[in-house]
């Protein structure tokens, strides 16, 4: 059964210690939506296109919030990358699928949201041996109020410039997918924040 988002709510508060597998909406080369598949199979290589999102938000300085992965999580885990991402249920909007695990992983709600286009790519994890091959929807927005982490998704959180972005890239690990869905945004980034901000 695909997991709605109101069955993955009631699901994971059963208490009963097992959850239904995780279904992630399976594209062709153009996001046409062609079937499903289980998260760990689609991400397995050399995977299977998948539709995804990622969202960029920024504080009133512009500055980006970035988060580094909780090292329990199985796909890239103590990695930085950008504020949230994820993949919607199947059937579900990637607009709202955004917002959904921004909430959920960080605590926040933005106080805007806005569609930022598409990439589409294919980036192997070589710690893992896992398969990004994703259909991206990029969200970029801002954040007003303060962070609730979850520890369980969120190891660390971080606001930074771009020359601060530029220097911790250089020094830290970041995902694999991480430049290239920045650079993808990086108009709506700017429009966004302004030529002040460096994006």
């Amino acid at each position: 059964m695909p997991i709605t988002p109101a069955t993955a709510a009631s699901s994971a508060s059963t208490g009963t210690g097992t959850q239904d597998a995780i279904m992630l909406e399976l594209v062709d080369e153009s996001g046409n939506t062609i079937g499903t598949a289980e998260k760990l199979s689609a991400h397995q290589a050399p995977g299977l296109l998948h539709r995804a999102f990622s969202v960029f938000l920024f504080d009133a300085q512009g500055r980006l919030l970035l988060q580094r992965r909780a090292l329990g999580k199985y796909h890239s885990p103590g990695v930085w990358s950008n504020t949230c991402c994820g993949h919607p249920y199947p059937g579900e909007s990637p607009f709202a699928a955004a917002a959904r695990r921004t909430h959920e992983e960080l605590g926040l709600s933005p106080s805007l949201l806005a569609e930022a286009g598409t990439v589409r790519y294919n980036h192997p994890d070589p710690a893992s041996g896992l398969v990004e091959q994703e259909y991206n929807h990029l969200f970029v927005g801002l954040a007003r109020e303060g962070l609730r982490p979850d520890p369980e998704e969120v190891g660390e959180t971080a606001f930074v410039t771009a020359g601060e972005l530029e220097r911790r890239h250089a020094e830290a690990p970041f995902s694999a997918w991480f430049m290239t869905v920045l650079d993808a945004a990086r108009p709506a980034i700017r429009e966004l924040t302004g030529d002040a901000a460096g994006w």
